[in-house]
């Protein structure tokens, strides 16, 4: 016989057999964080909720190039330590040619703490992250800085 593990969904109970896998959420430890990505493009697939918001970001079929002038860009102050500077003038291109990358922004609360505007579907952004070591598996970038309607935000905490 099979053990049952009850499990919350949006405040609703669900029993699921104790063998079903269960996605946790994942925090930076999967990303190579001495390695900052830019992409921009046009967010698509916007989902705007917790454990964090998501969007799909379609880059331009033209290809991508690093901003001239990204290195000397303001990025604003956040509560933890985060050397912005060296990120940014270390940012490159990613090496994988996917056209979509899923693109994963900080939760919720600390988005409405920088005044941060949802960001709709067809919205152009910028971002600077962090994918996996090597870029292996999915085309997946943990935003640290977004660029957005004319504003930058840091996303790894609340503003300082």
């Amino acid at each position: 016989m099979h053990r049952r593990t009850l499990i919350a969904f949006g405040g609703t109970a669900a029993l699921v057999p104790a063998w079903m896998p269960v996605l946790a959420h994942h925090g930076w430890s999967s990303f190579d964080t001495e390695r900052p990505i830019y992409l921009e493009g046009v967010a698509r697939k916007v989902v705007w909720r917790n454990p964090h918001a998501e969007l799909d970001l379609q880059l331009p079929a033209a290809g991508l190039k690093l901003p001239a002038d990204l290195a000397q860009r303001a990025f604003p102050a956040q509560s933890a330590q985060v050397d912005g500077k060296r990120l940014l003038g270390a940012a490159q291109l990613p090496t994988r040619k996917d056209a979509v990358w899923r693109i994963e922004l900080a939760p919720l609360t600390r988005l409405q703490a920088w005044g941060a505007a949802e960001i709709k579907d067809g919205d152009p952004i910028s971002v600077l992250g962090f994918t996996f070591a090597q870029e292996k598996g999915d085309a997946i970038l943990r935003a640290e800085y977004l660029f957005a309607g004319g504003k930058a935000y840091g996303l790894r905490s609340s503003p300082a």
